[in-house]
């Protein structure tokens, strides 16, 4: 045992002295380049050196070979270099910012709309917290890829052109006929406020796993490329629509009248179809980038058109539609000729027939005018 215990001493004295002389060198070496890396990496050998001094005095006592506690002590995984961030954890941190971010967001536009009594925020913080969100994810990359980048810039284009264009209409108009009975109770409010913010993150979902992931490719792929014109072709369809509409309602000749001019003579909601577009194209571009459980964010925008098609979009602008001008013979002709929602196809499931409005006494017809002039 004493013998063994010498070697061991002639060992690590031997091991000093070539540690002292690298360090040495490091140091010099250090001085002249100014690289702090090999000044940490000989501060993590001092602490290795430390710590097995320490513990080898328990060696005995443990059972454990002295060889063996050094490996285990001067392990790279362990005092090398520092290892890999978990990108599971680091995922799931950013999808809670981003739900936290934008419940924030929402809370604070609820408080102010209820002590100022006015609705006149609500598009405002629901376009603004796309943009949010989409900055602060593509800041939390440091250096974002191209298809990252991409993303934010196409989400932010298209929350800029709505959030402006709603506003701007809400101004115009002088407010939103769908708070009218609920902007006084900050109860009932609040509903709204949180269904947006449930609304802006399950349709974002997509978009915020691909910001995230690791992307060093400066190129895109083909699917990019057929997601980036699905994109650009439901923005413009979507953007003509709404310019065309609004200015057919400043029109003052155009009062009680349905609009059937431009893309309007081609589908009877071609801004729904617009949006549906678009969110289907940012999906497409997302796709190669998601793995494993994350392809549940296919649900985003089946969400989005299951939304628009047959809960909160066409079906009360229909209904509201056939009360206005069901009787005329100009509106059944132009909804016997022009599809409801695809260009030049007619969907039987999404046609609203009277029967089913004779059983809609749940809706109230405040509501039903409030959702026709501001949804569409």
């Amino acid at each position: 045992l004493a013998l063994k215990w010498s070697r061991l001493l002639l060992r690590e004295r031997r091991r000093r002295r070539r540690n002292e002389k690298r360090r040495e060198d490091g140091t010099k070496s250090e001085k002249k380049s100014g690289n702090r890396r090999v000044g940490a990496e000989l501060r993590t050998r001092t602490a290795t050196r430390a710590t097995w001094r320490t513990a080898s005095k328990t060696t005995k006592r443990n059972g454990r070979s002295t060889r063996s506690l050094r490996r285990s002590l001067t392990d790279k995984k362990t005092f090398g270099r520092p290892s890999r961030p978990n990108r599971e954890v680091r995922m799931q941190s950013v999808l809670l910012t981003a739900a936290i971010l934008d419940v924030g967001i929402q809370f604070v536009g609820w408080a102010l709309a209820s002590v100022f009594k006015t609705e006149k925020f609500y598009d405002l913080f629901g376009s603004g917290t796309f943009a949010l969100i989409a900055i602060t994810s593509l800041l939390s990359k440091g250096t974002p890829g191209l298809k990252q980048f991409l993303l934010a810039v196409l989400i932010l284009i298209w929350a800029l052109r709505l959030g402006s264009f709603l506003v701007v209409r809400v101004l115009k108009t002088g407010g939103d006929k769908r708070f009218d009975g609920v902007k006084s109770n900050p109860g009932k409010f609040a509903v709204y406020w949180f269904l947006q913010a449930v609304w802006v993150y399950v349709t974002m979902l997509p978009t915020l796993f691909v910001m995230n992931a690791t992307l060093t490719s400066k190129v895109l792929a083909w699917s990019d490329y057929i997601g980036l014109s699905l994109f650009l072709l439901g923005f413009g369809l979507e953007s003509m629509s709404d310019l065309q509409k609004y200015k057919f309602k400043m029109d003052p000749e155009n009062t009680g009248k349905f609009i059937n001019s431009g893309i309007w003579s081609y589908s009877r909601h071609p801004n729904y179809f617009g949006e549906m577009l678009l969110w289907w194209g940012l999906y497409v571009i997302c796709v190669p980038t998601l793995r494993g459980p994350q392809h549940l964010a296919c649900l985003s925008p089946i969400f989005l058109t299951y939304l628009l098609c047959f809960v909160s979009g066409i079906p009360i602008l229909e209904r509201s539609a056939e009360k206005k001008w069901g009787s005329q013979k100009a509106y059944k002709e132009y909804k016997s000729k022009v599809p409801v929602l695809i260009p030049f196809f007619h969907t039987r499931g999404l046609e609203h027939t009277k029967k089913s409005d004779v059983a809609d006494g749940d809706f109230s017809s405040d509501l039903e005018e409030g959702i026709e002039d501001v949804s569409d």
